[in-house]
């Protein structure tokens, strides 16, 4: 039997022994903890820094009418031409190429013609290139600078931002064949157009935020209200959403809404760095928008084109 004097002892013993063994297991959860957060912090620039053969510089994704297909604008040795690939980023094809830039690319909703800004001749216009890639059609000629073209649904008319009325960019619609052109905005710096699946209205950003203008009345509404901003709208095939880029939050997210401001809700968030310029697919599946992974303002950082799935928020890499 044990001593009166000795119980204390051994209870104080034991208790030093649980001590013991709760940090040590509180060691481990933490050494458990710090491993997977380096894992995946490794795996993250992994998958960044070598998945492709060197820096990528591809931006303003657009779609093919089959959703299978990407036009964007990609950057080398500081110029910028347009290519074609599939959604894992194979079989890319030179679409338009010169010794100026090109980009903007948009496909009519029959894939027959693309139109696309270029300054091949000094100065940034408005060219239409038909479905075969050679026969070019220059649609607008002013010292302006005339870029971001936007089909209607019908291939009727596009419309364009330009700075030609004034130092700021305004949006101007003309017909399919450059004729009958109209100023649709004044002031304000406009930009980013997209028409309406419907062909009545526009997207667009004024400033920092989303507005949609009405082709019929010329009236406009605004979405979005800085700081809760808006850039870069797009329109979902059915006309019920809209996405876009905003940086309410600090970096620069992809948020959808109704088209009349309501329900604003997060898409995408990057690990690191901006999301910026979505585009959604016309079957509605996906949105293709810009990873800029040191950040939208950082010019010489990577642009790197992903898709997102609507529905399961699920990211894959389409530039290589």
């Amino acid at each position: 039997m044990s001593e009166p004097n000795q119980i204390p002892a051994r209870r104080a013993a034991d208790s030093e022994r649980d001590r013991a063994v709760s940090r040590e297991r509180i060691l481990r959860l933490l050494f458990i903890a710090i491993l997977v957060s380096s894992l995946g912090t490794l795996g993250w620039w992994y998958w960044q820094h070598f998945t492709s053969g060197g820096m990528v510089r591809e931006s303003a994704p657009s779609w093919l009418p089959d959703s299978q297909h990407l036009i964007f604008q990609a950057e080398a040795d500081g110029q910028s031409d347009l290519y074609v690939s599939t959604l894992t980023g194979t079989d890319r094809q030179g679409v338009q190429t010169s010794p100026g830039d090109e980009g903007g690319g948009a496909y009519t909703r029959d894939g027959k013609a693309i139109a696309f800004e270029s300054d091949r001749d000094g100065n940034f216009e408005i060219y239409k290139v038909l479905g075969d890639f050679t026969t070019l059609v220059p649609l607008t000629h002013d010292p302006g600078r005339d870029m971001a073209p936007a089909w209607s649904p019908d291939g009727s008319f596009i419309v364009f931002m330009s700075n030609r009325s004034n130092s700021e960019f305004d949006l101007f619609k003309m017909n399919a064949d450059g004729s009958g052109v109209e100023q649709l905005t004044r002031g304000g710096a406009n930009s980013s157009p997209e028409v309406s699946p419907d062909g009545g209205s526009v997207a667009y950003h004024n400033g920092r935020d989303v507005h949609i203008l009405s082709l019929q009345t010329r009236q406009t509404r605004r979405l979005t209200y800085e700081p809760l901003n808006g850039m870069h709208p797009t329109w979902s095939p059915d006309g019920e959403q809209l996405a876009f880029m905003t940086w309410r939050n600090g970096r620069t997210e992809i948020f959808t809404s109704k088209p009349d401001g309501s329900n604003q809700e997060l898409l995408v968030r990057m690990p690191s760095g901006d999301a910026v310029d979505p585009r959604w697919s016309p079957n509605g599946e996906y949105i293709a928008f810009v990873h800029v992974t040191g950040g939208a303002e950082a010019s010489s950082q990577e642009r790197v084109i992903f898709l997102v799935d609507v529905k399961t928020k699920r990211l894959s890499r389409v530039s290589r």
